[in-house]
């Protein structure tokens, strides 16, 4: 069996994703799905709000508005949330759970640094389900991180699950990393790496993908589908808020004066320190 230090430790990141926010027309349809097929929990929100979690830990929150215009995959915004599961086991037992509720997969792909299956949830907002390999096998020749889409061999990832089946999305899960939709990868660049201090640590023809501590991706931006677009607008429905857990306050004040010195005007409220990526996405820094 792998030895659990084998693998990355995502608190030790100095940066890392903690929740995400989503704006949705149908809090019952998609608070649901998420509940039924990832196994998230509701533990907390309004009748215009549902937090979701595992534990304690909010990973997901759902803010409703009837009245939102349908999201637009030309839009920048969300490509996929990717929740990260702890062990390739507990992928295993997802994998059979969804293959027995019948639920549409859009994709499986191997990518060396890790092993990932894709859907989207009823309003279109992409997801991954994914569990590491060890650090080990991330890099290549060269010393760099490698990264490639190549199928993934399912039957030998059933052959992992061990243990108790599907319970509920593990306490120990997390929201991996979040790939966005940008107009412009240079701008992404400028923003992620160069003012939140993101590392470039791969990238693929018309995408970046953005590691801290030496992880393969906590965030990434790609232009395949919005290549060229602007800000996206507020009343349409889709992807949020991005909140980023620092090591320290000392973190966030170094991302405040790099954003300060690119022009940026960071605001302080009730999410921690927030910045607007450049397609208008909400970014909130909290220790």
């Amino acid at each position: 069996m792998t030895n659990a230090t084998e693998f990355f430790d995502m608190n030790a990141a100095p940066l890392r994703v903690g929740k995400v926010r989503l704006k949705v027309r149908d809090l019952e349809t998609v608070s649901s799905f998420y509940q039924s097929v990832l196994g998230l929990a509701r533990i907390g929100g309004s009748e215009q709000e549902a937090i979701l979690g595992t534990g304690e830990k909010p990973l997901l929150v759902l803010e409703a508005d009837p009245a939102l215009a349908p999201g637009d995959r030309r839009q920048a915004g969300l490509f996929h949330t990717a929740f990260l599961m702890p062990t390739r086991a507990d992928l295993a037992h997802w994998v059979a759970h969804v293959a027995e509720a019948r639920v549409r997969l859009q994709g499986a792909s191997d990518h060396i640094v890790s092993e990932a299956f894709y859907l989207a949830d009823p309003e279109g907002n992409g997801i991954e389900v994914y569990a590491d390999r060890p650090v080990a096998r991330w890099r290549g020749a060269d010393g760099n991180i490698a990264m490639t889409t190549e199928p993934l061999d399912v039957q030998d990832l059933l052959a992992a699950a061990e243990g108790p089946g599907w319970a509920g999305y593990p306490e120990n899960g997390s929201i991996g990393h979040v790939h966005l939709q940008v107009g412009d990868t240079t701008a992404a660049d400028g923003f992620y790496r160069d003012v939140l201090g993101f590392d470039i640590a791969a990238d693929y023809p018309g995408a970046s993908f953005y590691g801290s501590g030496g992880y393969h991706h906590q965030l990434a931006g790609n232009i395949w589908n919005s290549r060229g677009a602007a800000q996206r607008p507020d009343n349409m429905a889709g992807l949020d808020m991005v909140e980023i857990i620092a090591r320290g306050p000392a973190d966030i004040e170094r991302i405040v004066e790099r954003a300060k010195a690119a022009g940026l005007e960071p605001a302080t409220g009730p999410e921690g320190t927030t910045l607007r990526d450049p397609w208008g996405t909400t970014i909130a820094l909290r220790v």
